[in-house]
C-alpha cells in the first residue's frame, strides 16, 4: 500500500488559525505532483502545538480532501499512551488508512516501556500502525530488537525510522522476517540509501516544497534507473539540508509562502528563518532548479 515519496505535510496557519483553503490546495498540489501518500499531523505539521480539536480537524480535512486518491497516514502519537489510543481511534473513525505513532517523548521509557506502549495501542484499535522512531526528538530510541517484537503484532505494519542509521534497515529485515513489514525513511538526506538497503518509501520534509522531484527520484529507483535517481538526489541534497537550517517547518513554510501556497506563519516556540537562513534556503533552491523570483 505504501511506497515512494510521502510528504509530512506542513499545517498552514493564517491569523493564528488553521488555513483550511491553503491546506486543501497543498494536498491537491501534492497529489497532482506524484506524492504517493500523505501524512497530516506529523512533526512537520507542528503537531506538538496543535490543540486536540485542531489535530482532529487537520486529519479529517486531509482524509476528506484526498478522497481516496492516495492513502492517508495520520499522525497519532503522544507521550501518553491513553492519548495516543484516542488519536488512533479518531484516525480510524474518520477513514485514515494508517496511523503514524511516534515513540513517547519526554518520558524516556526503556525498551520494555516502548514495547508496552505500542502493544497497548495495537490491542486497543484495529487499524494499521506505523511506529515512528526519531531519537533526536524523543530522547528514547526504539532499538531493532524491539522493532522485531512489535512486528509480530497484528496491527503493526511498518516503521518510519529517522535515526539516520542505514544499517537498521537490514537489522529490521533480519529481525522481523516479514517481507510485508514496511520500512520508511524519515531522513531525507539518506532516503536514497535507505531505498538501496531495502526501504520502500520516505516520509519527507523536502517533498512539501519539491514534490515532483522527490516523486521522480523514487520512481526512477523503483524502475531500476539508479543513474537518474542519483542525479535527482544530487540536485536535492542541498535542499534536504536547507530544510533544517532553522527549526522545521520554518524553512518549508518560507519556500511555500514564496510560491504563494501558504503564509509563512509558524507557532511558538518555532520562529521563522532569519535572513541568513533564508539566503541558504534560496541558494539550495537555485541548485535544485527551483529558484523563484
Amino acid at each position: 500500500m505504501f511506497h515512494g515519496s510521502i510528504p509530512a505535510l506542513i499545517t498552514p496557519f493564517k491569523n493564528g488559525a488553521i488555513d483550511r483553503k491553503a491546506y486543501t490546495d497543498l494536498i491537491n498540489y501534492q497529489i497532482e505532483s506524484g506524492s504517493s501518500a500523505l501524512v497530516p499531523c506529523g512533526t512537520t505539521g507542528e503537531s506538538a502545538t496543535l490543540s486536540h480539536a485542531e489535530h482532529r480537524e487537520v486529519v479529517e480535512l486531509c482524509v476528506e480532501t484526498a478522497a481516496g486518491r492516495v492513502p492517508v497516514i495520520a499522525g497519532a502519537g503522544s507521550n501518553s499512551t491513553s492519548e495516543a489510543i484516542e488519536l488512533v481511534e479518531h484516525a480510524k473513525t474518520v477513514g485514515a488508512d494508517a496511523a503514524l505513532v511516534i515513540c513517547p517523548y519526554y518520558n524516556k521509557p526503556d525498551q520494555a516501556g516502548l514495547e508496552a506502549h505500542f502493544r497497548a495501542i495495537n490491542d486497543a484499535v484495529s487499524m494499521p500502525i506505523i511506529v515512528y522512531n526519531v531519537p533526536s526528538r524523543t530522547a528514547c530510541d526504539l532499538l531493532p530488537e524491539t522493532v522485531g517484537h512489535l512486528a509480530k503484532l497484528p496491527n503493526v505494519i511498518g516503521i518510519k525510522d529517522a535515526s539516520g542509521d542505514l544499517g537498521r534497515v537490514s537489522k529490521h529485515a533480519a529481525l522481523t522476517q516479514n517481507e510485508q513489514f514496511v520500512q520508511m525513511s524519515g531522513d531525507d538526506p539518506s532516503s536514497l540509501g535507505h531505498l538501496a538497503m531495502g526501504g520502500v518509501a520516505c516520509i519527507s520534509v523536502t517533498a512539501n516544497v519539491a514534490p515532483e522531484y522527490c516523486a521522480a527520484m523514487h520512481a526512477a529507483f523503483e524502475d531500476g534507473d539508479l543513474e537518474t535517481a542519483r542525479a535527482i538526489e544530487a540536485r536535492l541534497i542541498a535542499l534536504h539540508l536547507a530544510m533544517f537550517v532553522s527549526p522545521s517547518p520554518g524553512p518549508a513554510k518560507y519556500v511555500l509562502a514564496k510560491a504563494g501556497l501558504c503564509q509563512p506563519d509558524v507557532r511558538l516556540p518555532i520562529v521563522a528563518p532569519d535572513a541568513e537562513a533564508r539566503a541558504q534556503i534560496d541558494a539550495a533552491l537555485q541548485i535544485a532548479g527551483l529558484a523563484q523570483d
